[in-house]
């Protein structure tokens, strides 16, 4: 897919903007002036010929207002960052898939659209930067020099407060002379070489995870959950662990974009996995995505059996992850992870995570496609039994007006759909999950009481209880599980 969008970049979706930039192909020294644009200038010009619709980045190329390097193009937009490379035949190179854009419209648009399925155009010379300066800059410096008699032109302006102004230490960044912002290894890539394998790269370090040491205990001070309307505008001296309460569809007038189904045996898994440790876990979820139906279907769980912060290990687990969705002809469509003691509500941290995770998703492809969260809270108190509790949920980017405010965690309307059996694959993962934690100094202690009546095993058993498959046959299996449990801890 990420070949077909490089293959006509823009395409109708920025009629708007497009306008303002000569056909492909057209000789700007042939363009026609416009009558009483005031572009008579003497001696037959560059400057007589050329309107400001006309002023293309090859102009100012040619001109050498700019210079094709790496990296000299960014977008900001609702707290988001692209960075393009600039050819020097005025050609726009996203690097984060290698998508090529002919105008800055084309590629601005394209890029909020992936923040903001609902924007409708990309105001690209007033949105897209060049070492930090907003392109519509380098066109009016262009007018001034050339047609210094011309009237001025009104600038093209974003949308009103869509526009985030550029934090400091970014802006610094950007002015660094085209320095690119993604790794070498990644830009070289051909996209579709890059676009499957960045899908499991893009979800590499799942967010809102202690670092602390293995055998920290994370239960020690409760999380009081706030309500989203009480946040305001992003805050640095706010604690990103807070936890948000998540927002209703219904209670903002909006309908659920896509619908969710999920097998239980991906509950089970992840609800198994999250039970096992007093550390938070994560894994990925594979399954598809219908753009006929907009259904997104989980099929299966893939538990990372790695230490947070072990990068080294974190490349193999994801590699194997994603040849193993590659084998079953799934894609990635999202990541859960647990909060062992605390309720499975978003902090601000993994609303942020999310909403990254679900740009990077979006970016591979030419269309909208969702990524799901799920957290799992396996030994709150709070729970009304012994169920854990299993929450989806999906960010909503702020308001255009109001950027830099946190996006907005919306529950997610799920349909959990009973498997009718256990697959080998699921009981190998869970057997590879006893092993990898044994020993393990934040091991849950399974024979130690969980309540007053109840010991953690007993706990896990009853959680899982509610997530096993229609066929009961594989019962005896899973209390030689549960048996390798009680001898690991």
């Amino acid at each position: 897919m990420a070949a077909l969008a490089a293959a006509s970049p823009g395409g109708d979706e920025c009629l708007e903007e497009d306008e303002d930039e000569l056909e492909p192909g057209l000789d700007e020294a042939e363009a026609e002036p416009e009558a009483g644009s005031g572009a008579k200038a003497a001696g037959g010009s560059r400057g007589a010929v050329l309107t400001r619709r006309g002023i293309t980045l090859r102009v100012l190329l040619r001109d050498g207002l700019l210079e094709p390097a790496r990296g000299v193009l960014s977008i900001y937009y609702l707290g988001k960052k692209f960075v393009g490379d600039l050819g020097a035949d005025g050609t726009i190179t996203w690097q984060e898939t290698g998508q090529v854009f002919n105008s800055p419209s084309a590629w601005a648009t394209h890029c909020k659209r992936l923040v903001n399925p609902a924007k409708k155009s990309g105001c690209g010379w007033a949105s897209v930067r060049y070492k930090g300066q907003k392109l519509d800059q380098y066109k009016a410096a262009w007018l001034r020099k050339h047609q210094p008699n011309a009237p001025p032109a009104e600038e093209s302006l974003a949308s009103e407060g869509e526009e985030e102004e550029m934090p400091e230490e970014e802006e610094e960044e950007a002015t660094r002379e085209g320095r690119a912002s993604v790794p070498e290894l990644v830009a070289a890539k051909k996209p579709e070489e890059r676009s499957k394998k960045q899908q499991c790269k893009s979800l590499a370090e799942p967010a809102g995870m202690d670092h602390g040491p293995p055998g920290k205990r994370l239960e020690s001070k409760p999380r009081v959950p706030v309500r989203y309307c009480t946040l305001g505008t992003r805050d640095s001296a706010r604690n990103p662990q807070t936890l948000v309460e998540v927002t209703s569809f219904a209670a903002i007038n909006k309908f659920q974009p896509f619908n969710v189904a999920i097998s239980s045996n991906v509950l089970l898994l992840l609800d198994f996995h999250s039970h096992l440790t007093r550390s938070e876990v994560v894994g990925y979820l594979g399954g598809r995505w219908d753009t006929n139906t907009q259904l997104l279907t989980v099929l299966r769980a893939f538990p990372c059996r790695t230490r947070l912060g072990d990068a080294e290990a974190a490349g193999a687990v994801e590699e194997e992850i994603c040849q193993s969705l590659f084998l079953r002809g799934l894609s990635l469509v999202g990541w859960y992870h647990s909060h062992p003691f605390g309720p499975a509500l978003p902090s601000l941290h993994d609303i942020d995570a999310q909403m990254d995770y679900q740009l990077k998703l979006q970016g591979s492809g030419n269309g909208f496609q969702p990524c799901l969260a799920l957290i799992c809270g396996p030994y709150y108190h709070g729970n009304p039994g012994v169920e854990s509790k299993i929450a989806p949920f999906w960010v909503m980017p702020p308001p255009e007006q109001r950027p830099n405010d946190y996006g907005i965690p919306m529950d997610v309307e799920v349909a959990y759909i009973q498997d009718g059996f256990l697959t080998n694959d699921v009981l190998q993962e869970m057997t590879l999950l006893v092993e990898f934690y044994k020993g393990a100094p934040d091991l849950v202690k399974f024979q130690e009481l969980w309540s007053q009546d109840q010991t953690y095993l007993d706990k896990l058993k009853g959680s899982l209880a509610s997530r096993t498959p229609k066929d009961q046959s594989f019962t005896h299996i899973l209390e030689q599980i549960y048996s390798l449990l009680k001898l690991s801890s």
